[in-house]
């Protein structure tokens, strides 16, 4: 049996002797299947192609695990360590035996979780080799799920995954789109992990919020408005998404932002 992985968004599959058809993440509009096709390929294939697990710092506390070369989406994992225990947020869908012991150097992983369907990677693997860490999926998505397992815990709305972190469920991108709050971030200013449930802009100064970001499907002013609602109160000076980061004043950054996506798609603004 074999642990199909998609090659356009490496979100692992079920163990089987043959790969699935089709990729439902892909074939969503939220995502996208290659001109050439569906295509698969495994954890054998990668790292016989030279793939390989990073792990860096990136401030005190908080480390990227990524896979290079790049793979699927190309997401950077977050591992977030607690006095509680460690949070892998958004893990690549790539794991080996080198990133594990960099991974178990730095205190292991005591919960994995992502802000929503695209980025959950290899959650399974991830979680069946530091002894069966719980995987938190919004129950909103619980339909995404690609490959089952009894590690799996369902939530909604809010949950406390460790000391000091709280997820919370945003919708927008997905209906269980989320992010995570970790107030002693930033040197105590806080800061957010959003995956794309807020995503940073290009130019590092703006952030945005879509159905789609690759299809360019728009999200209405109701959930736009649920976004700001839900990081409003939150303090917090930084963010980082699944590909960027917004180093200082993201909490006025993400307030002019989607106020001024709210006047685009209200008409309201100069064309």
């Amino acid at each position: 049996m074999t642990i199909w992985t998609c090659a356009t968004c490496a979100i692992e599959h079920p163990d089987t002797d043959t790969p699935p058809v089709s990729c439902e993440i892909c074939t969503d509009e939220r995502q996208f299947v290659p001109a050439g096709g569906q295509r698969w390929t495994t954890r054998e294939e990668l790292a016989a192609t030279a793939h390989r697990i990073t792990v860096h710092e990136l401030e005190p506390d908080l480390y990227a695990v990524e896979c290079v070369p790049r793979l699927g989406i190309g997401q950077r994992g977050l591992l977030l360590c607690t006095r509680d225990g460690n949070l892998l947020w958004e893990p690549p869908g790539f794991i080996d035996d080198a990133g594990v012991e960099a991974v178990r150097a730095l205190g292991g992983i005591a919960v994995i979780t992502a802000s929503h369907p695209h980025l959950t990677g290899s959650s399974i693997q991830w979680s069946h080799a530091f002894g069966g860490a719980p995987v938190y999926v919004a129950s909103a998505d619980q339909e995404w799920i690609r490959r089952s397992d009894p590690v799996i815990r369902l939530w909604d709305t809010s949950c406390r995954l460790l000391a000091g972190l709280s997820m919370l469920q945003c919708g927008g991108h997905f209906a269980g789109s989320s992010m995570v709050h970790w107030p002693d971030g930033a040197g105590g200013q806080g800061a957010l992990l959003t995956g794309d449930t807020i995503a940073i802009g290009a130019d590092r100064k703006s952030v945005n919020v879509m159905r789609s970001f690759v299809n360019n499907i728009p999200l209405p002013e109701r959930a736009v408005r649920r976004i700001l609602d839900t990081a409003a109160p939150l303090g917090f000076d930084r963010i980082y998404s699944a590909f960027g980061l917004i180093e200082s004043g993201a909490g006025l950054i993400v307030d002019r932002s989607l106020h001024r996506y709210i006047r685009w798609i209200r008409g309201e603004a100069e064309d």
